[in-house]
């Protein structure tokens, strides 16, 4: 039986742990299809049941050094994502020692060298930081290298480990090199700053991580715990989720979540169930209406008979679609460790190179000219500049896109911007202020204005209607006056009534109007076509002869709105709207903001299909949302942007989120994330350019020409050049960008 799991990885530390695990679990027999999300930790694999098992899986992965374990063991999520939140402080810890003890040395190197008794305190300062906070990169590189791997750990450990030993033995035994003819030095400095710099950057990608198992906690947070289940004999007894069955049936409150999916068997109520349709306004739910679990409950009691329990569920399946869709994306590679894979053995080849060479040709120095080219050729090379070239360029455009209300959460997702020519957009929330207001208020002819809207006023106060909300905050806003109202009666699913004065009014829809015999205007008929061909619902007010007046309510796009559309579409993107409304509200909107391809009645599931599809005809996908509906999509999205004032769930999950909700901040966004990856190339090239040129001289290749040979401790001032490099060209490039 073949089946799709997805598995939570503890451990990884790279794109080439993440290339590593793919590689070994690909192997095994029975599988048949596998991929590593190193930003979420996760596996998903497809396997063979018959063949293997998840045990044989967590043996192979394990054997190489890391955790295996199943997605639904809820405890294991649960301590995982504290170690996690702890690795993170120590991490963060580590950071701060290793810049508060690698910027003395740095600074002792360049004011005080030569000064007797700095070396020491060099040493002294240093060893804490190579022995302590850099011990992570030498566990890493002898763990990679014993699979036949490497990556910038690699080099990280080569640099600092050379530069170090080499930094101790010239500052024990400074007769070896003076007895033969050679000036020795210490490079404390550069093993210091390399550990502060490098750790700086894993700090900043690992804090990146971190919103997506939380994302999932809170998805499955939504669903109660237990639930209250109606026995045989009338009574109501508490019982744990788990151990809830089909056809049971559960009582739930005003104001409860409703813990599974269901059909009402008793009980009128109003329940939001944004959480799947991304919509505003509750759904009326009568006997034989179905309800989901984790809606909310908003006024009367239900009865509910379970149909769906678990994980068949409508929340589950949001989940699952979650996990999947976070676990299936292309495999992520950071842009260094990419370049490690060939750079780092060139490397060492060059160094070892050079040392033989120096060995063989050099005569009577031969020996030690060919060590210092040995230590020359790694400490020249050293990755200080290659590790900064994405973090300097991130954090410089963390900071400018911060300034902008934009907050950039998942640094990798940047690489992926460039190529983004599709945006998917929600409605409600997103494009539209996510509330209903009151557009229009329609009088009929010859009516007292300021007693009609004191009477809509005063009856809507006792309606649940949620619209009655929106017509109470209209009124209420322009001093309406509040009027006794008797026997006041809601029509479920039409409206309310009540008396006033003695008269009768209704308040509700059309419907309601046709019920009671009112009358309706022919011109108030036709304008109230015009509004609802508008999007806009109408509601009614009339007495027991006429229709007096009606008001239109809507949820209104922002200002916005309409010129960040315009705005995409310049820049060459394509941009489809996703609603859970009605097709004609999703077309009225769409018209109103210039978006050619839209779907209306759609479900969570249904926007993430949507998105899939866009992508595998070959589009680059970034979802913006605001609701938890929008979850699974926001994770099958190539990127996924997170309106701000949505819920924590849609903010977990997105790897960008904009501050407010302006709509605008989407394409400065995508915009931004491509100058920030433009820098982090610029910064590569300027890396590599010192290392073209920097690596030969180091090994020696212009000593038969002009007899120069490069001191270590130039190579080490050089290093240093070739970092403030790409600090300063991370801080011009974004001091630069208008947008």
């Amino acid at each position: 039986m073949v089946t799709t799991d997805v598995f939570a990885v503890r451990g990884m530390q790279c794109a080439a742990c993440a290339a590593r695990i793919e590689k070994v679990v690909g192997r095994v027999p029975g599988v048949d299809g596998c991929a590593v999300n190193l930003a979420a930790g996760r596996l998903t694999v497809t396997y063979d049941a018959d063949v293997v098992g998840a045990d044989v899986l967590a043996e192979r992965v394990a054997a190489m050094g890391f955790e295996l374990v199943a997605m639904d063991d809820a405890v294991a999520e649960d301590e995982w994502a504290a170690e996690d939140a702890k690795r993170l402080a120590v991490l963060r810890r580590d950071v701060a020692w290793a810049m508060a003890l690698g910027v003395p040395v740095m600074l002792m190197a360049m004011l005080w060298h030569g000064v007797c008794g700095v070396d020491v305190a060099m040493w002294a300062l240093t060893t804490p930081v190579v022995a302590w906070m850099g011990r992570r990169f030498f566990v890493n590189a002898w763990r990679l290298a014993k699979q036949g791997a490497v990556n910038m750990d690699t080099l990280v450990a080569l640099s600092v480990g050379v530069s170090y030993v080499f930094s101790v033995f010239n500052m024990v035994w400074p007769e070896f090199w003076l007895e033969r003819g050679v000036e020795p030095h210490v490079y404390f400095e550069a093993s210091s700053m390399i550990v502060a710099f490098v750790l700086a950057g894993k700090w900043l990608e690992m804090r990146a991580r971190g919103g997506v198992s939380m994302a999932i906690r809170r998805l499955m947070g939504l669903t109660p715990k237990t639930a209250m289940v109606l026995t045989e004999g009338g009574d109501v007894r508490e019982t744990v989720i788990d151990y809830i069955k089909v056809d049971d049936v559960v009582a739930v409150r005003p104001g409860e979540r409703v813990p599974v999916d269901g059909v009402v068997v008793n009980g009128v109520s109003y329940v939001d169930e944004s959480m799947l349709t991304g919509e505003a306004v509750p759904v009326a739910k009568a006997e034989g209406d179905e309800v989901f679990a984790g809606t909310i409950n908003m006024k009367g009691a239900l009865s509910v008979r379970v149909t769906k329990v678990a994980d068949a569920t409508m929340l589950a399946l949001i989940v699952k679609m979650v996990q999947e869709a976070q676990g299936s994306k292309a495999k992520i590679q950071r842009i260094v460790d990419r370049i490690a894979g060939v750079f780092v053995p060139v490397i060492v080849g060059i160094a070892l190179v050079s040392m033989v060479a120096w060995m063989v040709l050099g005569g009577d120095a031969g020996v030690v000219r060919g060590v210092l080219a040995f230590a020359t050729v790694v400490i020249v090379a050293c990755p200080c500049a290659l590790g900064l070239a994405t973090p300097t360029a991130i954090m410089v455009g963390m900071g400018k896109a911060a300034e902008m209300g934009i907050l950039i959460k998942d640094a990798m997702c940047l690489e992926t911007a460039k190529g983004i020519d599709a945006v998917v957009m929600d409605k409600t929330g997103t494009i539209t202020e996510g509330r209903a207001v009151v557009t229009d208020v329609v009088m009929g002819e010859n009516v007292d204005v300021e007693r009609v809207m004191n009477v809509l006023y005063s009856v809507e106060r006792w309606s649940d209607h949620p619209l009655a909300e929106a017509v109470v905050r209209h009124f209420e806003d322009i001093d309406a006056q509040m009027l006794e109202v008797t026997d006041c009666k809601e029509v479920t699913g039409m409206g309310v009534k009540g008396v006033v004065d003695g008269m009768t009014y209704v308040v509700g829809n059309a419907k309601l109007m046709r019920k009671h015999g009112v009358r309706m205007e022919k011109d108030l008929e036709v304008r109230a076509n015009e509004l609802e061909e508008m999007a806009k619902t109408v509601v009614w007010l009339g007495d027991r002869e006429r229709v007096l007046a009606l008001v239109a309510i809507a949820d209104e796009v922002k200002e916005t709105s309409r010129e960040a559309v315009k705005r995409l579409h310049d820049m060459g993107v394509t941009v489809y709207m996703l609603t859970g409304d009605n097709r004609v509200t999703a077309e009225a909107v769409a018209r109103q903001v210039g978006i050619q391809y839209f779907e209306g009645a759609m479900l969570p599931q249904d926007k993430a299909e949507r998105v899939k599809q866009l992508q595998m005809e070959g589009h680059r996908v970034a979802m913006v949302g605001d609701g938890i509906n929008d979850g699974a999509a926001l994770a099958q999205a190539d990127i996924g942007i997170a309106m701000g004032k949505g819920s924590d769930i849609a903010l977990d999950i997105a790897k960008m989120a904009i501050v407010g909700d302006d709509l605008m901040r989407v394409p400065e966004a995508i915009g931004l994330s491509k100058r920030i990856v433009r820098t982090i190339y610029e910064n590569l090239f300027w890396a590599f350019v010192y290392n073209v040129v920097a690596v030969p001289v180091a090994a020696g290749v212009l000593y038969p020409v002009c007899g120069f040979v490069l001191n270590p401790m130039i190579a080490s001032a050089a290093m240093a050049m070739s970092s403030v490099s790409v600090v300063t060209n991370s801080v011009m490039a974004m001091k630069r960008w208008r947008g």
